[in-house]
């Protein structure tokens, strides 16, 4: 077990909790960066895919995870930040200007839908968001002119001071933009949580009763938490849509939502590193069933091609399994293990039984 000795109250604030940790983010930040040496075409268009699915996943993990705020309409969202992006960058604004002013065109959008609809909760709030997608859904559609419509639109190529970011023509550079991009929002956000906006998240998250009368406006709480999770899932809508090439409203469907509550249920909610661990399970599955599949046709003559729905239904199977046998997460799973190694030989079996507790002021009547 590691004891760490602090010298000063600002190891209490400190970002890592040792020398260590910091080691660790720096060999994998050296890694993901040298990654476009290391793999192939296919596999680092792969790892694009999954640096934004974690983007997406931390921007509704802000929501779900830190404010207990649950949304089934983010792929609207995404919808918007994408369409936002590429119709200023079609306008004449380039990518450095264009990608933040969608993220903040998508966050104030969210922030204002917010307002009425924060003042639900549980099922009522995720029936809410999805008439939002609804809402966004039939606007893509009647904006023809700068949608493209049912058509679909083109996102324009990314250039910065001259140098192509295309998904297609310079994908180790459009990989490395993704990364720079992710990684600055992680930084923010790791540093947000740490603030004192950010514990009101947790307070309100845990206990509206109890933050209310710890001072803390709820309403205002939740309206600004829902409006940084929209305006991060918007950045990660305009990266998607580079990332496609070209799209329409269908890319942004109901599953999209589906896909984005697993990736921070099953990475783990209320972590960062859960919407990452998230992202990497819900970009690798449907290729580990590819391969599967093909491999099954081959070897043994069982074609799963025609069976409809398999990669959704494996994906239920998963998150049953998830909600019965570890609520936690794939990170929650990891924080277990490695207490068990800490403590070693003093760890006993039941010491991460689940319990329920209630706050007399949550109980239902």
């Amino acid at each position: 077990m590691r004891i760490v000795f602090k010298k000063s109250y600002d190891r209490d604030i400190d970002l890592h909790e040792h020398g260590w940790s910091r080691a660790k983010i720096a060999v994998l930040a050296g890694i993901m960066i040298v990654l476009p040496f290391l793999v192939g075409d296919y596999y680092l268009a792969e790892a694009t895919n999954t640096l934004i699915w974690a983007l997406a996943g931390m921007g509704l993990m802000v929501a779900v995870g830190h404010t207990g705020q649950v949304s089934l309409g983010h792929a609207a969202f995404l919808a918007i930040g994408a369409y936002a992006d590429s119709a200023l960058m079609n306008a004449g604004l380039p990518f450095l200007l264009s990608f933040p002013i969608a993220g903040l065109i998508t966050g104030i959008f969210g922030a204002i839908i917010a307002i009425p609809a924060v003042r639900m909760s549980g099922i009522y709030l995720a029936i809410a968001t999805l008439a939002v997608f609804v809402i966004v859904e039939e606007m893509v559609i009647m904006l023809e002119p700068i949608t493209g419509g049912v058509g679909g639109i083109m996102a324009p190529s990314i250039q910065i001071f001259g140098i192509s970011f295309d998904r297609y023509g310079a994908l180790q550079n459009f990989y490395w933009l993704i990364l720079g991009v992710v990684a600055l929002v992680a930084w923010g956000y790791a540093n947000l949580m740490r603030s004192p906006t950010g514990r009101s998240f947790l307070a309100v998250r845990d206990s509206e009763v109890s933050a209310r009368a710890l001072g803390i406006n709820v309403t205002r709480t939740k309206s600004l938490a829902f409006g940084l999770s929209t305006g991060v899932t918007g950045l990660a809508g305009a990266l998607m849509g580079h990332y496609i090439g070209f799209y329409n409203y269908e890319l942004f469907s109901i599953f999209i939502s589906i896909n984005l509550l697993l990736v921070v249920t099953i990475g783990g909610l209320g972590f960062i590193q859960g919407a990452f661990l998230g992202a990497i399970l819900i970009t690798a599955v449907p290729q580990a069933i590819a391969i599967a599949r093909d491999g099954l046709n081959a070897n043994f003559g069982i074609d799963l091609g025609s069976v409809p729905g398999l990669d959704t239904m494996i994906f239920a199977v998963i998150l049953i399994l998830f909600i019965i046998f570890e609520p936690t997460g794939l990170y929650g799973r990891w924080l277990k293990i490695r207490v068990w190694f800490e403590i070693f030989p003093l760890a006993r079996r039941d010491m991460f039984r689940r319990q329920k507790s209630y706050l007399k002021t949550e109980r239902m009547k």
